[in-house]
């Protein structure tokens, strides 16, 4: 159903290095940069991530209430994804931890420009 989620960035250079470093084991890679929006994926089919600076000229800023989630396999792959966003250069917004028992397990993060990311797992 989601095609790609955009994300404005002041600097498309860092962001494309914190997203492939952060994601590349996942099977994300650039799969196509435009100059100021590059679209971060595993395919063209598959939901991308687009990183862009602000289409007006203004400066990105984030949306209160905005997040995006992903999903990378296990509660020990959270952590890993957590921790390794936290040495890239993200501040934590949510150490991991089990949310709804039994259910949801999150942890949550602000990249380098203040968007906020989660990483999750059902079950």
């Amino acid at each position: 159903m989601i095609g790609y989620v955009t994300i404005g960035v002041k600097d498309m250079e860092k962001a494309k290095k914190f997203y492939l470093d952060l994601l590349g084991d996942l099977g994300a890679k650039e799969l196509l940069d435009l100059g100021r929006i590059a679209f971060i994926g595993k395919d063209m089919k598959s939901p991308m991530l687009a990183v862009c600076t602000p289409a007006d000229g203004l400066d990105a800023n984030c949306g209160n209430g905005n997040m995006f989630a992903i999903p990378p396999g296990s509660k020990e792959a959270v952590d890993a994804h957590y921790h390794r966003a936290i040495e890239l250069g993200a501040t934590s917004d949510g150490e991991p931890g089990q949310r709804i028992p039994d259910q949801f397990y999150g942890a949550y993060v602000r990249d380098p420009d203040g968007n906020k990311l989660a990483f999750f797992h059902f079950g």
